[in-house]
């Protein structure tokens, strides 16, 4: 028996990351505009490094709270205060190593083998490896795709709950497609995870990258009851560029508490403790960065689909939210195959629709979070290539 063959079939089932494959294949070329990952191209800020780095100066550098330090948890009770209008104590939120971690750790407490899981689709691709590496179903409802727009068709939604399911994932609003539910669609997804008796795990990482009106996109703490069996997975990595820290956190009632603080001894035994330090000021201090990136974002947006629709070869909206343009391109058909070649031709990274799952495989992903000027650039020779197609 080979190696392989000893290992677990859940293991060699993971799939390799489409993303990954681009950002391997492209990786180090000279001249490349990188808009292959969600990330920006700014760095984590002085103040957030420096809470860090004087706390790791400090001596901070034991064994830590496993649901996170009181500070960063009221820190994050301030958060939600001040963005959500919501009066959550400390003991709903719980640290985590990555808003990956976060939303594995939401489909390991509500999912056993054999379980289903049904989310939106595209999506980010790791929800889906995240619950089948534990032995239970993911099922994809497929988003609506129309002139250049996504929709949700909530009969569909409720058609694939099944005595098997066990939640209903919810990224909103959405990467890659930037969809984003509105009040009204939160409330119905609600009722349907109420009729049938399940959670809903709800992404909303990109919650502050909303280009509507408001300062957010709507939440499901606009329409819930309190103790709802709602989830809710977040991030530190996108609102001030800390991809890098990996640290992201829960919202959960607070009677699955020493659940949640088993799964994380059990997975990476708590987030380094001052690395929180430096999660406490951005939560405290980030909302004028934020600001920053968000003007950045909204910008590049702007330049990024005006160049790519005026081509007429391009079927796209202005995305609701999110960081992301999901490009429909006339004439390609295999996304894989056209973001190597872009690589090679025009020296632009994008990310395959392919690896975002059902209704991806026509599309490409560029993440916009940018210097506009740099953004300018690549949407430029993206124009000259379709044209040439």
């Amino acid at each position: 028996m080979s190696v392989l063959e000893s290992l677990s079939p859940r293991a060699l089932a993971a799939p390799e990351s489409g993303i990954v494959e681009v950002i391997t294949y492209a990786r180090g070329q000279e001249g490349l505009i990188p808009l292959w990952a969600g990330e920006g191209d700014l760095p984590s800020p002085d103040f957030i490094n420096r809470a860090a780095s004087d706390a790791l100066l400090a001596g901070e550098t034991f064994y830590t709270w496993q649901r996170g330090i009181p500070e960063l948890r009221e820190a994050l009770s301030r958060y939600y205060a001040r963005h959500f209008s919501v009066s959550l104590s400390s003991d709903h939120f719980y640290v985590t190593g990555s808003g990956m971690h976060a939303i594995m750790l939401a489909a390991q407490a509500l999912t056993s083998p054999g379980d289903e899981l049904v989310y939106l689709s595209p999506a980010w691709p790791n929800i889906v490896a995240a619950t089948e590496l534990g032995g239970a179903r993911a099922v994809a409802l497929p988003l609506d795709f129309a002139n250049g727009a996504w929709s949700l068709d909530l009969q569909k939604l409720e058609s694939l709950v099944s005595p098997k399911t066990r939640a209903i994932f919810v990224n909103t609003p959405s990467n890659p497609t930037g969809w984003t539910a509105s009040r009204e669609e939160l409330a119905a997804i609600l009722a349907i995870a109420r009729r049938h008796g399940i959670w809903i795990i709800a992404d909303e990482i990109y919650a502050l990258y909303h280009y509507g009106e408001g300062t957010r996109a709507p939440s499901f703490l606009d329409v819930m009851e309190p103790g709802e069996r709602v989830i809710f997975a977040n991030s530190f990595s996108k609102n001030w560029s800390m991809t890098g820290w990996r640290v992201g956190w829960l919202v959960a009632p607070p009677e699955m508490g020493q659940v949640i603080e088993n799964l994380v001894q059990y997975s990476n035994s708590g987030v380094a403790q001052f690395l929180q330090r430096g999660c406490v000021a951005a939560l405290d201090q980030g909302d004028d960065f934020f600001r920053e990136n968000f003007v950045r974002a909204r910008e590049s947006r702007d330049i990024l689909c005006d160049t790519l629709i005026a081509t007429n070869r391009v079927e796209t909206l202005k995305p609701q939210g999110a960081l992301y343009a999901f490009l429909k391109v006339d004439g390609i058909t295999d996304s894989r195959q056209a973001a190597l070649d872009i690589v090679d031709r025009v020296q632009v990274a994008l990310a395959p629709g392919s690896a975002f799952g059902p209704g991806g495989a026509e599309f490409l992903r560029a993440c916009f979070l940018r210097d506009p000027r740099q953004v300018r650039v690549a949407a430029d020779r993206l124009a000259d290539y379709i044209l040439g197609l």
